[in-house]
């Protein structure tokens, strides 16, 4: 085993279908811009030619601006050999996969959204255990090179993933209901309470587990979630219209002193 460049190299890549374990695999996260997570390693970014070009799998997790983040999967398509493969593992897909459909290497590219994660971000973060179990879903799979698909789909099932295949414009609207509209009540929630009650040690101290796990998801990333939003913004937009019509009518029942339809709504 050795380390080359940023890529830890198990035994040569002689061939682009070897298993999971001999072949370049890198993680490209570029809010980290001074680390590459190589599986659960880290190497500096510095000093790195041909990086790259050497590597065989390159799994990129994008927290840019929509229009930022696509010119990097673009970039990175540009520099991939010719038996790589790119896989983007982001909260949305249908600006990504569109942004890539008429690249000539569209085929070396998989869009997949593992849904595993915690409220906590950073290298120091990383949990080995952390996709047993979980969903990952796989996006325009038709559109991948059936051999570097067949490669990824069973490094997956190495991983104990269980995965799913769907449409990417299917994907960001159920993902708006599942994912983003949780984030988007914790943040706000946490807002709402830290802005109306200014003693932080007096709300935990009176706060129950129920409080607890409401807000854990605003400890998320801000400069995660922030380019999330905006790149589903359509769909998130028709859920927060559905979620704050729910939310309204919930007022005006407990301002009505409706016992009756209250127990209804949360029944």
């Amino acid at each position: 085993m050795r380390y080359k460049g940023l890529v830890r190299q198990v035994g040569p890549p002689s061939h682009p279908m070897q298993s999971a374990g001999a072949r370049n695999v890198v993680t490209f996260i570029p809010e980290f811009l001074k680390t590459f997570a190589v599986f659960g390693r880290l190497s500096s970014i510095k000093h790195a030619p041909g990086a790259i070009a050497n590597t065989f799998v390159l799994s990129v997790s994008l927290s840019k601006n929509s229009f930022s983040g696509a010119e990097i999967i673009l970039t990175l398509l540009d520099q991939i050999n010719d038996n790589a493969l790119l896989i983007d593992v982001g909260s949305t897909k249908e600006m990504i996969c569109e942004k890539v459909k008429l690249h000539s290497k569209r085929n070396q590219f998989l869009a997949t959204h593992p849904i595993a994660g915690t409220e906590f971000s950073g290298p120091s973060a990383a949990n080995k255990n952390l996709f047993k179990g979980k969903a990952q879903i796989l996006c325009e799979v038709n559109k991948t090179r059936p051999d570097l698909l067949e490669w990824a789909v069973q490094w997956f099932k190495n991983m104990e993933m269980k995965l799913q295949e769907m449409d990417p414009i299917e994907h960001d609207q159920h993902i708006a209901y599942v994912s983003h509209i949780s984030h988007i009540s914790s943040f706000m929630l946490g807002k709402t309470v830290m802005e109306k009650e200014k003693d932080e040690k007096a709300i935990f101290d009176m706060a129950g587990s129920g409080f607890a796990s409401t807000v854990r998801l605003a400890k998320s990333s801000p400069s995660m979630w922030a380019p999330i939003f905006i790149q589903n913004k359509k769909n998130i937009l028709d859920v927060l219209t559905e979620y704050i019509s729910n939310l309204e009518e919930f007022k005006k029942l407990i301002q009505a002193n409706d016992y009756k339809s209250i127990y209804e709504k949360i029944e």
